[in-house]
């Protein structure tokens, strides 16, 4: 629930308390629920009260932030990977605590994720929306597919955080961030958003530009019941951040990859062939056999989480947001490459 965390784009994670709710496609094979059957630590689901964390737990971020004083580096903490900061059911005196540690810390680099971005407003205290945004915290929604993306997007880059960022994992579909529709409030009108360069056009006019953001991370789905995810919407991804000098993170291919030259693997018989193996199209359907309908089929296997591993034509993608914009090539962005 804490300390150094094996989550590829963060340092730790920090759980203030446990517990959520399903809210989104991307909720449907939820790791932190399947913790919480195994564990028996905490119940899920709209009508269970969520647990407090203990004491201890939350004095390690103050631990922390006395380390990073003395060594000067900037750790980042993921808060929190079994719950959401953002949910309604957790107490608002809980999130008031919360507020306080943050703000007691400010060596550390916190990265408030969450599938609620509805809710941030009126939940983070007063002064942060009034420009005192404290510039440690960062804000990032997770974002499956493009429908999440047009609804959520416009609502994040609204906010005035100073590290906007997307978590695309698991990514069921692919996406175009350039072209993001949004209803403008109180208008007839439809907004269209690029929202990694920051343009934004009113029916095919160009109008105000909005913040753009600051950090994609893509991933496939882990777990028994893993959807396989195509590798064009990865690829796509990467090349739509590289063209706008986004950093980019491919955190991991999940339980499935394609197959290796002179791999065998046996699509006919989807998950009960050993391996499992599907054609994926890259509408997001799996198919057994081809057939007309599939678009730009590929072919994935079911390896594992560890086999599938995390690299991308042929290198790990790890680039973080930091100061300017660089592209992704760049000897100047900070890069943690594997050995």
């Amino acid at each position: 629930m804490g300390e150094n965390s094996k989550i590829e784009w963060t340092t730790h994670t920090f759980n203030p308390w446990l517990g959520c709710t399903k809210v989104s496609l991307g909720c449907a094979n939820c790791y932190a629920e399947a913790w919480a059957r195994r564990s028996g630590r905490v119940q899920w689901g709209p009508a269970v009260e969520r647990r407090r964390t203990s004491a201890e737990l939350w004095r390690q971020p103050l631990r922390w932030n006395a380390q990073a004083q003395r060594t000067g580096e900037r750790p980042r903490v993921f808060c929190a990977s079994l719950a959401d900061v953002f949910d309604p059911a957790a107490a608002q005196e809980w999130r008031a605590d919360l507020w306080r540690l943050i703000d007691s810390t400010p060596a550390l680099d916190w990265l408030l994720l969450t599938k609620r971005i509805g809710a941030v407003a009126g939940m983070v205290p007063d002064l942060w929306l009034d420009g005192d945004w404290p510039a440690h915290v960062w804000l990032g929604i997770t974002v499956c597919n493009q429908v999440v993306a047009n609804r959520d997007i416009p609502q994040l880059l609204e906010l005035p955080a100073p590290v906007r960022f997307l978590s695309c994992e698991p990514l069921l579909g692919p996406l175009d961030l350039r072209h993001l529709d949004a209803d403008a409030a109180e208008s007839e009108h439809l907004f269209q958003i690029d929202a990694l360069t920051g343009r934004q056009t009113d029916m095919g006019h160009p109008c105000l530009d909005v913040p753009s953001l600051d950090w994609v991370i893509v991933g496939g789905e882990s777990g028994p019941r893993a959807r396989p995810m195509h590798p064009a919407w990865v690829r796509d991804l990467r090349d739509q951040c590289s063209a706008a000098n986004v950093p980019f993170l491919f955190k991991q291919w999940g339980e499935w990859r394609e197959p290796l030259e002179g791999e065998a693997y046996d699509t006919s018989r989807g998950r009960r062939a050993k391996p499992s193996a599907f054609i994926m199209s890259a509408d997001g359907t799996a198919h057994c056999f081809q057939n007309d309908s599939i678009i730009h089929g590929r072919v994935m296997v079911r390896v594992g989480k560890k086999a599938a591993g995390r690299t991308l034509d042929g290198r790990t993608w790890d680039a973080l947001p930091g100061a300017g914009r660089h592209p992704l090539n760049s000897p100047n962005l900070a890069l943690l490459e594997e050995d």
